[in-house]
């Protein structure tokens, strides 16, 4: 059974796109790390990557073979310095010549090296594959498929050491929000209590803490960022940045001087109901726009989606309690973090397989349940949330203009954000015994629409409004 850490559902990393930029960007990590292990990595005189399918179809617009430059170079997602990733690019483009890893210097046209093949692998929408020559003229290569939020997985080997690292044991294993239950109601226990047990069996209490406080930290900076950064998204698309101007108008004068800071002006900010819905868009807006242009963000449960859960967060710290603390933010991320693992475990969190159902939708639901469990909801009642967040997402396409994360994504973050808090108002208000849809019929429902849906709707710039809508119109 798949087990999936909190963690592993939300990652930090570098925009524009989970499974397009911080996918290509992990796999070529673990790439190196394979040629090591093979104890031929010192060996390699040239370096070739083949894009497929969805990968291929939008990757320019997300940045794909960019992250795999990074990749490449051996840096790592988390903690290379957005203001050096012009620089390390430029270099490479400048110089004619790739850091392998960050130790061996080999010749790179990435005009040449980098391969955008239109056509699909069977396994999957996000494949690639990485081919190395080797000084004796043979070659070494890999395919590796990015399947969403991050993950990536080898087709070949589905007992390799890449996936034992990803899925891993639990004292409660979870595949359904049923089986999530079960568990709730033998342990007489909270949704969030169960999921920080499954934690507690792969880390200690120090380290859940320390990962959460990062993750929360990076959100809130991300939001920061984005609400004081004006200007127009890198792309060609001339998009304006509209979270600045928002936050400017709603804010006011109040003094600050740190993320930290900033939320507590915000919160002693009196708010009317017009106000809370400008304020929610505002916070995912600013991330989405943050995410746009190649910033740190936490995939959400991808990049495309990071925005609906931080804003969600943020809505129960500023308006529904004031006195919301750090155990409220772990609570919150613990039952995240679950559901949207039962939606990739039932289903997909890929707009390449799913459309973006699969990202906002999920999200949504993980936002939705999330903050019903804050407001006192049973468990019942945060599914509910979940079910009722993804029910009015179902059939959502993919279709970025340009095949650039941005028009209509970054909008659908805000969208995603107000639907999550109606959707746990009225699982709030409801018995769930009246309930007609189980979250596990809505999550198998949204499969089977997966699969039905047309593949130019998935991540593919080839239908919808990324065809509806003229480049020379934006």
């Amino acid at each position: 059974m798949e087990c999936i850490s909190v963690f592993d559902m939300l990652k930090i990393g570098v925009g524009p796109s989970s499974s397009h930029t911080l996918g290509p960007w992990r796999a070529a990590e673990r790439w190196i790390a394979e040629l090591k292990d093979a104890h031929i990595f010192n060996q390699v005189v040239e370096v070739n990557v083949h894009l497929y399918g969805s990968l291929s179809l939008t990757g320019k617009g997300h940045a794909t073979d960019t992250a795999i430059i990074l990749g490449l170079l051996g840096t790592d997602p988390v903690h290379v310095p957005i203001e050096a990733i012009t620089s390390l690019l430029e270099e490479v483009e400048t110089t004619r010549t790739l850091l392998f890893g960050g130790i061996i210097p080999i010749p790179f046209d990435k005009a040449k090296a980098i391969t955008f093949k239109r056509e699909f692998l069977p396994f999957h929408a996000n494949g690639m594959k990485f081919i190395a020559t080797l000084a004796n003229g043979e070659f070494a290569q890999e395919t590796y498929y990015s399947i969403g939020g991050g993950f990536v997985v080898i087709e070949e080997r589905p007992n390799s050491k890449i996936n034992k690292a990803v899925f891993k044991s639990f004292p409660y294993p979870i595949t359904t929000g049923n089986e999530l239950l079960q568990y709730c109601k033998q342990e007489q226990t909270s949704i969030s209590d169960v999921v920080l047990r499954n934690e507690r069996s792969l880390r200690g209490d120090a380290e859940i803490d320390t990962e959460i406080r990062h993750i929360w930290h990076t959100m809130l900076d991300c939001m920061y960022t984005g609400c004081h950064t004006k200007g127009t998204l890198p792309g060609g698309l001339n998009v304006k940045r509209r979270a600045f101007e928002i936050h400017e108008k709603l804010h006011g004068n109040a003094p600050y001087s740190n993320p930290q800071e900033w939320l507590e002006s915000i919160r002693n900010t009196t708010v009317r109901f017009r106000q809370i819905i400008k304020w929610v868009s505002c916070f995912a807006l600013a991330v989405n726009e943050v995410n746009a242009s190649l910033g740190r963000v936490v995939t959400a449960p991808t990049n495309g989606s990071a925005g609906v859960i931080p804003a969600v967060l943020m809505y129960y710290l500023v308006i529904e309690n004031h006195d919301g603390d750090f155990d409220d933010i772990k609570k919150f991320l613990l039952v995240a973090g679950e559901i949207g693992s039962i939606f990739k475990k039932g289903a997909t969190i890929s707009a390449a397989m799913g459309g973006c159902q699969a990202e906002i939708g999920v999200s949504s639901s993980m936002a939705a349940g999330a903050l019903t469990e804050l407001m006192g909801g049973t468990p019942d009642q945060v599914l509910m949330a979940a079910e009722i967040a993804m029910e009015h997402h179902l059939g959502l396409t993919c279709d970025p203009i340009g095949g650039l994360v941005q028009v209509p994504c970054i909008e659908r973050n805000a969208m995603g954000a107000i639907k999550a808090i109606n959707a746990a108002e009225l699982a709030m208000d409801a018995d769930p015994k009246d309930a007609k849809v189980p979250l596990d019929k809505v999550v198998n429902t949204m499969w089977e629409t997966a699969k039905d849906m047309n593949s130019k709707y998935k991540e593919t710039s080839e239908g919808g409004l990324a065809v509806g809508v003229f480049l020379s119109d934006c």
